[in-house]
């Protein structure tokens, strides 16, 4: 589990595709205190350390990952937001988090207000259901609240201590994102699904 609060930005260093697609990502975190098999949220999708070294993580991405999310999309070089998995004891900054990305949103706007940027998303209408005005989304694995609903978009504000501490200041329009819905919208629509 993670709460969607970025601790590091890691990069892409290599990228391998074999059966699956592995990567290695370069990060701050202190490796001599990783596993291997140890999970790490890297833009939002959880990945299992298979490799490591002194500033450095290898991971294995499935094809189904691949699939779901813009995994597909890395390319050397580029930047991904890291959150090492809770323990038990740690602070709760952001929302519960599983890593596990329901689809990929596109950012279709952006628009300066003040310091802030005001993105908007388009979803995927299977999962525009379980947004709501003033919820909660992991989008890259950033915990971020939801401003306003319309149809198959949303929008959200990014303050500028989340533009540095993340990718988020980085971000284009056009750019696929990993989107994980809130897992209590989740079982709030389930639940009202059951009774309907």
């Amino acid at each position: 589990m993670f709460t969607g609060i970025i601790t590091d930005i890691g990069e892409v260093r290599a990228l391998e595709k074999r059966g699956d697609l592995r990567a290695r990502i370069a990060t701050g975190y202190d490796t001599g205190g990783i596993e291997l098999g140890a999970s790490i949220a890297s833009d939002g999708v959880c990945l299992t350390v298979i490799d490591l070294g002194a500033g450095w993580y290898d991971v294995e991405i499935s094809a189904e990952t691949v699939s779901r999310t813009n995994l597909g999309d890395w390319t050397v070089g580029k930047r991904v937001n890291l959150e090492r998995a809770l323990k038990v004891g740690d602070e709760l900054g952001g929302h519960i988090v599983s890593g596990h990305v329901d689809g990929v949103a596109v950012i279709v706007d952006m628009k300066d207000e003040g310091d802030s940027t005001r993105f908007t998303f388009k979803t995927p209408e299977s999962l525009a259901k379980f947004i709501a005005p003033k919820g909660s989304v992991a989008l890259n694995g950033t915990s971020l609240t939801v401003n306003e609903v319309d149809g198959c978009q949303f929008g959200i504000n990014v303050i500028p201590h989340t533009k540095e501490a993340t990718t988020w200041g980085d971000a284009r329009i056009g750019d696929r994102v990993n989107l994980e819905i809130d897992t209590l919208a989740r079982y709030v629509a389930r639940l009202a699904e059951m009774s309907g």
